[in-house]
């Protein structure tokens, strides 16, 4: 019989969330699914729970069972449907500063090919780039159905600062040993990518999405690990010398000043802010 997940990361994107699921999928005591992001309790509920078990039919006695989706944070569903399912489990997320993830995100939608041309433009007409921007809200709704020992909130920050420190606090919270990082592992895959063919990009991009509709999600992972796949599409963009303008900068900042205050309230930080002007 298959396990469920006693282990969930729910979001944001554009925070580690590959950078964990890959290193999570390495240690011994925890088993995650090949493809992150499943969208089970948001895009795909009505496939039901022996669906989404049967995502995890591979997994054995490693301690830890888990899956990695960047979205459930936002679902106003997700979070009841989680714990009604999966009870009181270990809840994630990685929060980052809300210019930089929306910033990282529209340049991940121009690397495929998609939305509009300028930053200015996207953040009025792709809500999605504010709205994942909302922690407070979703963790919220979470924390009306979670216990708060059982949620760990880390920071997009200290990954880039100190990967290791960053999962060492991870798998302590989970209860598994530490792993200990390689030296490739320590120098965290985090800067944005633009394409190298936005036109092959893509047509991956839609590929990968017509596969996980039709019950692929495994061979999705599979080919986002192929490091062929990273040679032939991707190269690293210098954000030093690509920078959102000052007037975005401040956009962005005002529709979520309420939602930085509530964590700073809730949780006692505040995120550091990325750009300065």
């Amino acid at each position: 019989m298959s396990r469920l997940p006693n282990f969930l990361y729910v979001g944001p994107d554009k925070a580690g969330s590959s950078w964990l699921h890959e290193t999570l999928i390495k240690h011994p005591d925890c088993y995650l699914t090949p493809s992150k992001d499943l969208y089970f309790f948001d895009r795909y509920h009505d496939r039901g729970l022996d669906w989404y078990a049967a995502q995890f039919k591979d997994a054995r006695e490693e301690k830890v069972v888990g899956e990695v989706c960047q979205d459930y944070l936002f679902h106003p569903e997700a979070a009841q449907r989680i714990h009604d399912a999966l009870g009181d489990i270990k809840i994630m997320v990685s929060l980052r500063d809300p210019v930089d993830r929306a910033w990282s995100s529209y340049l991940y939608m121009r690397k495929h090919g998609i939305g509009p041309d300028t930053f200015a433009e996207a953040l009025r007409s792709c809500p999605e780039l504010l709205e994942h921007g909302r922690y407070a809200t979703g963790l919220d709704r979470f924390l009306q159905h979670f216990s708060r020992d059982n949620v760990h909130v880390a920071l997009f920050d200290d990954l880039e600062a100190d990967p290791q420190a960053f999962l060492d606090g991870v798998t302590d919270t989970l209860g598994i040993a530490r792993l200990p990082l390689a030296p490739k592992d320590l120098e965290a895959k985090l800067p944005a990518a633009r394409a190298r063919s936005v036109r092959v990009a893509a047509t991956v991009r839609r590929g990968a999405d017509w596969v996980r509709e039709h019950d692929g999600a495994r061979l999705v992972g599979a080919v986002k690990r192929s490091p062929l796949v990273h040679r032939a599409l991707y190269r690293p963009i210098d954000r030093a010398a690509v920078r959102p303008g000052a007037s975005d900068v401040m956009f962005v900042r005002r529709a979520l000043a309420s939602e930085v205050e509530a964590l700073e309230s809730t949780f006692g930080f505040r995120l550091r802010e990325s750009w300065g002007w």
